[in-house]
């Protein structure tokens, strides 16, 4: 099982978020991301660590990178396995199901929630908040779009991102629009980092997509 941290709700949680690091970073990186996108509270928030660990590069990693846009295939199907196994545990041990989950990331994070959260073998999920990364072109992997069209999107991308460029996020809003899922792309002035001026629109976002599916207490009048 994956290393990961938890920061609970204040009550009985309506949904599950579980937020993956960028390249070089642990389990505690996105903690406070957590809180700012749920600030009452509603959500399990889940951050685990990236199994792998590379000499001479700090942190902890997905994958190996041999060239921005097509992870190494060998570390990116090892990392794909261990979260698999991570959220369903999360899912079996809280009973919050994949319906009311949303799986978010940064960079190396973001291209992992896209790839657990679109591919055949896995449940389709409330949403996928993807924060400057790109869907993955890898061997052994491909989206699968057409039993996910209930999954919502939000893309958070900086147009001056040096790392991984404005045109993957632009990529993957005409694949995931064209396969029928509801997605939004939301651009800044921003680099390769979580820009604090799109955070209140993505809590707005998470909140919204998660009320949509968070089943409602009877109506103590019938």
């Amino acid at each position: 099982m994956l290393v990961h941290v938890q920061r609970p709700a204040g009550g009985a949680p309506q949904g599950l978020l579980v937020l993956h690091h960028g390249r070089g970073a642990d389990e505690h990186d996105l903690l406070g991301l957590g809180d700012a996108l749920d600030p009452e509270r509603r959500l399990l928030v889940v951050a685990p660590r990236a199994p792998l660990r590379l000499p001479d590069w700090p942190g902890h990693h997905w994958y190996m990178v041999p060239r921005v846009g097509y992870p190494d295939e060998a570390t990116f199907a090892a990392a794909f396995a261990a979260l698999a196994e991570l959220h369903d545990h999360l899912w079996e041990s809280t009973g919050i199901p994949p319906s009311r989950t949303v799986l978010g990331g940064f960079s190396m994070g973001a291209v992992m929630s896209y790839a657990l959260g679109l591919a055949a073998e896995r449940p389709p999920l409330a949403g996928i908040l993807a924060i400057s990364g790109f869907i993955p072109t890898v061997p052994g992997w491909r989206p699968s779009l057409a039993e996910r069209t209930d999954t919502d999107v939000l893309i958070l991308h900086g147009r001056q991102d040096p790392v991984i460029q404005i045109g993957f996020a632009r990529s993957a809003l005409d694949a995931l629009t064209a396969g029928g899922l509801t997605v939004a792309l939301e651009e800044s002035e921003a680099a390769h980092h979580v820009d604090p001026a799109q955070v209140p629109s993505a809590a707005g976002w998470l909140a919204g997509t998660l009320s949509r599916r968070t089943p409602r207490s009877p109506d103590p009048d019938r």
